[in-house]
């Protein structure tokens, strides 16, 4: 595949827009969603597997070559046109595989790993059928021993999913689910080697080895020594680096931590200890390092703790929807087909250097207030010239939606080089919660009233949720998830109450990750559902009817989770549907949502800048299957990464097709009162 087709799958063409993107299973990191029709053709479009394998091998390292095996990729992609299963596509992918195989055994490889998470998930038959179907012939195909590779949870019934496979080895995820060991082993072919993930792939604590080592010998004890192999749970593309290029780090924190590079010394140590070889003194090391941090007072705070033990049922519930939606329609005034944006406008050249100045102290705080000033009366300005109905302050003070929170936090600590990639040249630095959670002091309330001060228009106050700022964490793992969301959506609650004491009347708490974190398996979905709404609705259930409480997600799959976002109680949610040209909002019709709903009908992760027309289709499409009072007219997501070039027009056009589609339904209803 040439590279301009690759950028243009990924960003799009000003003739066609980009494919849809969306998380990887529980994680952070995107990917592009494959399209497939029933007429589908598969060729093997490039070598690069096979070039990358000689480049390591032309530098004296011999590795172990790592594709997405094909069960994986047909499951994980969706159907175009008309409706049909495409694992039934399995056949005409496999020659791909046996063509890739062959060449890479031809260039020296002997071991090749087939990723094969959606193992992890709850397989339908037909899904079982495939895989058996899909490695029963690839390993009659090659030459090559297959290391078969699953993670982020539990092998599926493994006896009836993976037991009498021909593949040469198995690697499973003990770090997410330890107690499939057993199993694991019951359905193990007599010859077959089986990786152990344990040390976390997924996280940056260092590990308690005593505890894998244990793991090792529970193994060991069943199959022996000999084919049993030590690894991380899954790739380490989703932790930083190397904790030796931080030195800013407070000593203490530090010292709990690892990082890419330490887990896999990590690993080490474990296969080391196995062998009969324990480094006495590194090990020694880490069981200190662990005890220091449970016990440590900067881990514990007993107010927090005396607050979440006070929680009642009643902190959690606002006033009913029929009784809200009066109330805001009184306060609001808007008119059908309402506009706005996410949240966040392009951070220029000139935001990100004032920002470096200010944070190196060569740009004094009362001049960097004055030009954050400017930029957001700039932005208020902007918005009421083209007509947006509700406006945003643009948030130029914010670096990442995240880090900006957690660093006026309690409890969160900060790298300097903790870079995780989220989706293509995009990288996040995730903040480390590393013990209780509180704010110390108002967070966004100076600039947002600020804001509201400079228009008579309703100015959206944003803040991140609970859920997301959990997931989008590298989070503590010595307490239940629940807890440490509860602890975040305490704090958030306080700065939801402030901000409307100071006049904003619209708040949106964005929270993406809500349908990232789902567990990947159903037996496990309930429990999660229940905190992670419980959290949302105790950050924003204390404020008065005629606040609306609006919410954000994007890039997700909604249609499993769709009585947990009604449960969530927000008064509108917005949506990404561009890439999907509204496919995503079936599921809520068929749900029949109740509440309005912003479908976004601007791709913000694309520089193609779509026409008023295009918006138009797009709205109508979402007025045939949702009440056109129910529909709110915004992008896809923050506007962050655009240029100032691009987001003018597109915002500019997408205002005029919600006129449009106001001129349309004028017709036949009357409008709502327009600011």
């Amino acid at each position: 595949m040439d590279l301009d087709t690759y950028f243009a799958m990924a960003r799009g063409r000003p003739e066609a827009p980009a494919m849809e993107m969306t998380k990887w299973f529980d994680t952070n990191y995107h990917y592009i969603v494959p399209e497939f029709t029933p007429e589908q053709h598969f060729v093997l479009a490039t070598d690069k597997p096979v070039r990358e394998f000689r480049e390591a091998q032309a530098l004296g390292i011999h590795t172990r070559p790592v594709l997405l095996g094909p069960v994986t990729y047909l499951l994980l992609g969706k159907a175009k046109g008309a409706r049909f299963d495409p694992l039934l596509l399995l056949d005409r992918l496999l020659p791909v595989y046996e063509t890739l195989l062959a060449q890479l055994a031809a260039a020296g490889a002997d071991w090749v790993q087939l990723d094969e998470p959606c193992l992890a998930l709850d397989l339908s038959e037909a899904a079982r059928a495939a895989y058996s179907t899909a490695y029963h012939r690839l390993g009659r195909a090659t030459a090559l021993q297959i290391m078969l590779t699953t993670y982020f949870a539990a092998v599926d019934e493994p006896g009836a999913t993976v037991a009498g496979l021909p593949v040469a080895g198995l690697h499973i995820d003990l770090v997410r689910a330890p107690a499939q060991l057993e199993a694991v082993l019951a359905a193990l072919g007599d010859e077959q080697v089986l990786s152990l993930g344990l040390i976390d792939g997924r996280n940056v604590w260092r590990a308690d080895l005593d505890s894998a080592l244990a793991l090792v010998q529970q193994a060991q004890t069943r199959i022996g020594r000999a084919r049993l192999q030590v690894a991380p749970s899954c790739s380490l593309l989703h932790c930083p680096l190397d904790l030796d290029r931080e030195q800013q780090l407070d000593p203490d924190l530090k010292r709990w931590l690892a990082f890419a590079v330490q887990k896999l010394q990590e690993v080490t140590l474990i296969a080391q200890a196995a062998n009969g070889a324990r480094d006495l003194a590194a090990w020694a090391d880490a069981c200190q390092a662990l005890a220091s941090r449970s016990s440590s007072p900067r881990v514990h705070h007993a107010a927090v703790q005396q607050r979440v033990a006070a929680l009642t049922p009643t902190m959690r519930q606002r006033a009913p929807a029929h009784e809200r939606r009066p109330a805001q329609a009184q306060a609001l005034a808007l008119p059908l087909f309402p506009t706005t944006t996410i949240g966040s406008f392009p951070q220029t050249a000139d935001v990100r250097r004032r920002r470096a100045a200010f944070r190196q102290g060569a740009l004094a705080a009362p001049a960097y207030e004055q030009f954050l000033q400017a930029q957001i009366a700039d932005a208020v300005r902007w918005q009421e010239a083209i007509g947006l109905d509700v406006l945003v302050h643009g948030e130029f003070e914010r670096n990442d939606m995240v880090e900006y929170f957690g660093e006026r936090l309690a409890g969160f600590a900060f790298t300097a080089h903790g870079w995780v990639q989220s989706y293509g040249s995009r990288y996040v630095k995730p903040p480390i919660i590393f013990g209780d959670v509180w704010r110390p002091q108002p967070m966004t309330v100076s600039w947002l009233a600020y804001a509201q001060s400079l228009t008579p228009r309703p100015v959206k106050g944003m803040l991140t949720g609970p859920v997301t700022m959990l997931h989008w964490s590298f989070v503590r793992d010595d307490q239940p998830l629940a807890d440490t969301a509860c602890q975040i959506a305490l704090a958030l609650r306080d700065e939801v109450q402030d901000l409307e004491a100071a006049g904003l009347r619209i708040l949106q708490i964005d929270e993406p990750a809500l349908r990232e974190g789902l567990p990947l398996q159903a037996a496990d979905r309930a429990a999660y559902l229940d905190w992670a709404v419980d959290a949302f609705r105790l950050c924003t259930a204390g404020v008065q009817p005629a606040t609306q409480i609006q919410t954000h997600m994007c890039y997700a799959e909604f249609s499993d989770i769709l009585e947990a976002i009604a449960a969530l109680d927000a008064d509108v949610l917005s949506i990404e549907t561009a890439r999907s040209d509204m496919e995503l909002l079936d599921a809520f019709t068929a749900y029949h949502y109740p509440n309005p709903i912003g479908p976004g009908v601007y791709d913000i992760h694309s520089p193609r800048i779509p026409s008023v027309d295009e918006m138009v289709v797009l709205l109508r499409k979402a007025a045939q299957v949702l009440a056109p009072e129910q529909v709110w007219v915004n992008p896809d997501c923050g506007l962050k990464t655009r240029r100032w070039e691009e987001v003018r027009p597109a915002l500019s056009a997408m205002v005029q097709a919600a006129h449009t589609m106001r001129q349309e339904y004028s017709r036949t209803r009357a409008p709502r009162r327009p600011a």
